[in-house]
């Protein structure tokens, strides 16, 4: 990451650099996702375009933006000829209680006020639903931030006619909204102008002086606040933290202090800050954001520091504790190995600056937060955003569990001499189905998370998936596989569009937790199967080349497939279904 755009930031050094930021990002030869994003502002949004932009570029995606004029986001976005030319990717309206129209008097009757918030929110909700009817795309939308004075004191906060009062019901009809709806997210600028300060925030003299409703400084926070979510919907989130131990889960050196005299627990004050964080961190555990361990340190105290009975966190809760005296980029690199992910979906968490400077510079993509003190440890983690949950699908929530398996599939997998009887030894049961409304949430989070395994590359919106589905003329398969250690989930995903007697494979895309699993084979019988139903007597596959599918290159041709073009190193495929023989034999499929 760009050492400016990591948090905590310096806004001014943002803004005013911005340019040569971008410069630097762009010249960086990063591979990114190009995505359009329409800005409809009830404000002024230039420099918040320029600044979100940066921290885009920072994410791996390559903006191009629509800016609606001052003021009129709600006709752009109901009538904007523009904006239908533009064809937007994701839809961002920046508004703020400057917005609000309508609010409540004196002598206003509480049925009134209703009246008056009703058609504040209904005004909003025609327009959400028309920007789902015509675009089809993720829609973020900002709640509303308190007034910066209060008519009636503490009392505008719970009286019908206080100001207070009346954003803060809206805003409960803007999260009911939310929770009901796919591809509609809040950013959260009720939260940020707290964190922020509110009458900083709110300064009125940025309104009248260039109609933003913040304080310029405040920029940087609004846009990371909306870069986050943009790089969540995109798949670009972390997936794990890789901990030191010493001074960062507990306060000394449990090598020299013995694990009786690390500070932990409710008996000092520090103690109390260590339990707090690792209490934070068993939190994050609970939603599915693993757990591992890189710590300079004899594996017999690692585990009795970890197994102190006024500790939170248990060596259970980790997937992978190294241990060891080998360099930390060596162990950090390992882990990624195990787990099968990349490097850069993991956050490095160590107290040590040298420490971090060496695993990120080793590294690259390798976030290190700044850990100044553990009473900031918290905000260090959370204020950068990395596991924005913009979807919490029951595969989320079971990451370590289905993560902690696999290292058992691992350690079975070395008893047998021949690979087959090992997956035969595993049980392994799939359901391949088209694509069910219950699972359309993790299908999309899929084409957007998978990078590795993935021929295409393409990626797609819930709504984009529910309208595959729905297409007469798209093959939609989803592939679940469980085995004897646990359920992996919605793990496999192929679409593809006939064209006469011809089936384009458009997508196929599988979760590197599951590899040679042999399910792909079992995805293909299931391909070839509903292809041939459907008419097509061929099979046309695609590969086009990343900078991280070059484990797939030579997919197509392994399963027999015949190369009929190349372009550089991207390739197109084809395979007569016509004497093809099923190839999984390991697994049952749709077996109950």
């Amino acid at each position: 990451m760009h050492k400016l755009l990591c948090y905590p930031f310096d806004p001014q050094a943002i803004l005013k650099k911005r340019k040569s930021i971008r410069r630097e990002l762009l010249a960086s030869g990063e591979p990114r996702i190009k995505k359009k994003i329409a800005v409809l502002g009830g404000s002024t949004t230039h420099d918040i375009i320029a600044v979100l932009e940066l921290f885009l570029l920072d994410f791996g995606i390559e903006p191009e933006f629509y800016e609606s004029e001052f003021g009129l986001y709600y006709e752009d976005a109901m009538f904007g000829e523009a904006l239908r030319d533009f064809s937007p990717d994701l839809i961002y309206i920046h508004t703020s209680r400057r917005n609000i129209t309508g609010l409540p008097a004196p002598s206003d009757s509480p049925e009134f006020v209703s009246e008056l918030l009703d058609a504040q929110f209904s005004r909003l909700e025609a327009m959400w639903e028309h920007l789902a009817e015509e675009y089809r795309c993720p829609v973020i939308q900002n709640n509303f931030e308190p007034p910066f004075y209060r008519l009636l004191g503490n009392r505008d906060a719970w009286d019908y006619r206080g100001h207070t009062n009346f954003v803060s019901r809206l805003n409960m009809k803007l999260y009911e909204y939310a929770s009901s709806r796919q591809d509609f997210y809040i950013n959260d600028i009720s939260y940020l102008c707290a964190d922020y300060g509110l009458l900083k925030w709110t300064d009125p003299f940025y309104w009248h002086m260039y109609k933003y409703c913040l304080n310029l400084d405040a920029i940087p926070a609004l846009s990371y606040s909306v870069a986050c979510i943009i790089k969540s919907i995109y798949g670009k989130n972390k997936k794990s933290l890789v901990l030191d131990l010493d001074n960062t889960l507990w306060g000394g050196i449990v090598g020299d202090d013995g694990a009786e005299g690390i500070e932990i627990g409710h008996e000092t004050s520090m103690g109390q800050v260590y339990s707090e964080f690792q209490a934070y961190l068993k939190e994050l555990l609970g939603y599915g954001i693993m757990l591992n361990v890189d710590s300079k340190n004899d594996e017999e105290n690692a585990i009795a520091g970890l197994s102190h009975p006024e500790g939170t966190l248990r060596p259970q809760d980790f997937i992978s504790i190294k241990a060891n005296w080998e360099p930390k980029d060596l162990n950090f690199a390992e882990i990624a190995g195990e787990l099968n992910i990349l490097p850069e979906s993991m956050v490095f968490v160590d107290d040590n600056p040298a420490e971090r400077a060496i695993v990120t510079g080793q590294i690259p993509g390798v976030c290190a937060p700044l850990m100044d003190a553990p009473e900031h440890y918290i905000t260090a983690i959370d204020r950068c955003g990395f596991f924005e949950a913009t979807k919490l699908s029951k595969d989320d929530l079971s990451r370590n569990e289905m993560y902690k398996a696999n290292a058992q599939r691992t350690k079975l997998q070395k008893s047998f001499r021949s690979y087959e009887d090992y997956l035969l030894s595993l049980d392994m049961h799939a359901l391949i189905r088209p694509f069910e409304p219950v699972y359309i949430s993790r299908i999309a989070q899929l084409t957007n998370k998978s990078n590795q395994f993935n021929l295409t590359t393409r990626r797609f919106t819930e709504s984009q998936m529910q309208a595959a589905s729905r297409d007469p003329d798209i093959i939609t398969l989803y592939g679940k596989l469980t085995d004897k250690f646990g359920d992996n989930g919605v793990i496999s995903v192929v679409m593809g569009r006939i064209d006469g007697e011809l089936l384009h494979i458009e997508l196929w895309l599988m979760s590197c937790r599951v590899l040679k699993r042999n399910m792909e084979h079992a995805m293909l019988d299931e391909l070839i199967r509903a292809a041939e139903k459907a008419g097509a007597k061929r099979l046309r596959g695609y590969y086009y080349k990343t900078q991280k599918n070059g484990m797939v290159k030579d997919f197509y041709k392994e399963f027999g497939f015949e190369l009929v073009s190349e372009d550089g190193e991207d390739t197109v495929w084809e395979l007569p279904i016509s004497g093809y023989a099923p190839k999984n034999t390991v697994i049952k499929v749709n077996v109950e």
